[in-house]
């Protein structure tokens, strides 16, 4: 009889994960569900290209609409999964009706959080998750005006770099001492915080929020220490949680996140996650992670995809995001704390430097601030724990990629 797979979440996973199993020989029938009514899109242009203006909506889709028609591909968009029947092997819609699955992969992904304060519901007040969100955010950008941002972390600082591009004067709130300092730590988020002031961003860290005032419409924001910034758009980022509650009663094991193995299977047999959801064991960090980038969620996706048509490899990757804030390009890789002993290549007062994380010696993460290329080439000498010596790190004219194949050779300082 023909084997029916289901993936929850038309996500950037859901949709590698469904063309994953075509490519793969996977000849049953393929469900993808999702709970909004848009085909699966990319999120990062939202928060950049999107409100902007650069890209419209239809740019940031993964796949056309003929890709699901010509592979078989069955859409249910605007349906929104309810719960995980474990035991008739159902997935349950909104609306009451329920299909039957003889495995199930789910590409959930996160909801944003919503911090416990008076005015969310005022008009003029977003979230940045969907591309509605983007649009609305985008519409009232284009007519200028003052903006607060509350959260000045990856989302909300893209943003700020948008809405400063597009004439707007913008106030980042952000209740931590610095800017982005969970991310990149304090050295590079402070860094970059004096480069968005300098871009015309007003930057307010301890930055409590009181309450949201206004009439029908947003009209200011107020902090717990009396400061009120006028506001005719606020966009919350103060970060996501795991969305979890299609299988919260339903015996999966739960644990930021839905807990998985090296395969991607949930604690559920014939059932996986995937993507932003997904808690998963990571070699190199030696204890379990769930990741909130699109790499992640790209190759977990695919890798799900490949378990469940009997392809069971460890899914093994060097972590990996990026963030453009204006034209300012930051990347990361591998696993940094803040206990590490950093290496810098190049001057941070330049806006163009490299830091390197060493623990007990091994390579385990890197920051590039416009130095895309330093960040890549590190990631093999992440994957393979190399323990190299800290001054060819440092030394601009030594080309990375030997600094694990022994005595290291110099090339030009940007070759």
């Amino acid at each position: 009889m023909t084997e029916t797979y289901i993936v929850v979440g038309a996500s950037l996973a859901g949709a590698r994960a469904v063309e994953t199993l075509r490519t793969e020989g996977f000849d049953g029938r393929i469900v993808l569900v999702g709970a909004e009514e848009h085909l699966p899109y990319d999120r990062p242009p939202l928060s950049k290209e999107v409100v902007l203006g650069h890209k419209q909506p239809g740019d940031t889709l993964i796949h056309p609409a003929e890709f699901y028609s010509d592979n078989s591909i069955e859409l249910l968009l605007g349906r929104r999964a309810t719960r995980i029947d474990t035991h008739f092997r159902r997935v349950e819609l909104a609306g009451g009706t329920a299909l039957h699955a003889d495995k199930v992969l789910l590409c959930t992904g996160t909801s944003p959080r919503r911090p416990d304060i008076p005015g969310l519901d005022l008009d003029g007040v977003h979230f940045l998750r969907t591309v509605e969100d983007s649009v609305a955010i985008r519409d009232r950008l284009g007519r200028g005006g003052s903006v607060v941002i509350v959260g000045g972390g990856l989302i909300g600082m893209e943003l700020a770099a948008a809405a400063v591009a597009a004439g707007n004067d913008v106030t980042v709130l952000e209740r931590d001492t610095g800017l982005l300092r969970r991310v990149l730590g304090a050295r590079i988020g402070d860094r970059l915080s004096r480069w968005h002031s300098g871009r015309g961003v007003r930057v307010r860290t301890n930055a409590e929020v009181a309450r949201i005032e206004g009439d029908v419409r947003v009209r200011r924001v107020h902090t717990t220490d009396g400061f009120v910034a006028d506001a005719d758009l606020v966009v919350i980022g103060i970060g996501v949680v795991p969305a979890v509650d299609v299988v919260r009663d339903s015996g999966f094991e739960l644990g930021n996140g839905i807990v998985v193995d090296e395969f991607c299977e949930t604690s559920v047999p014939g059932v996986y996650a995937a993507g932003d959801v997904a808690n998963h064991p990571d070699q190199l960090a030696g204890e379990r992670i769930r990741l909130e980038h699109w790499q992640n969620a790209q190759n977990q996706g695919i890798a799900a995809a490949r378990t469940m048509v009997g392809r069971r490899e460890p899914y093994r990757e060097v972590p990996w995001f990026w963030s453009d804030q204006g034209e300012t390009n930051i990347q990361g890789a591998g696993h940094p704390r803040s206990t590490d002993e950093l290496v810098w290549r190049g001057d941070p007062e330049s806006m163009d430097f490299t830091v390197f994380h060493l623990r007990r010696g091994v390579l385990v993460g890197v920051v590039g601030v416009n130095r895309r290329r330093d960040v890549r080439m590190a990631m093999n000498l992440i994957d393979r724990q190399v323990r190299p010596e800290p001054a060819l790190l440092a030394d601009p004219t030594v080309d990375i990629r030997q600094l694990g194949d022994g005595p290291a050779t110099a090339r030009s300082p940007r070759g």
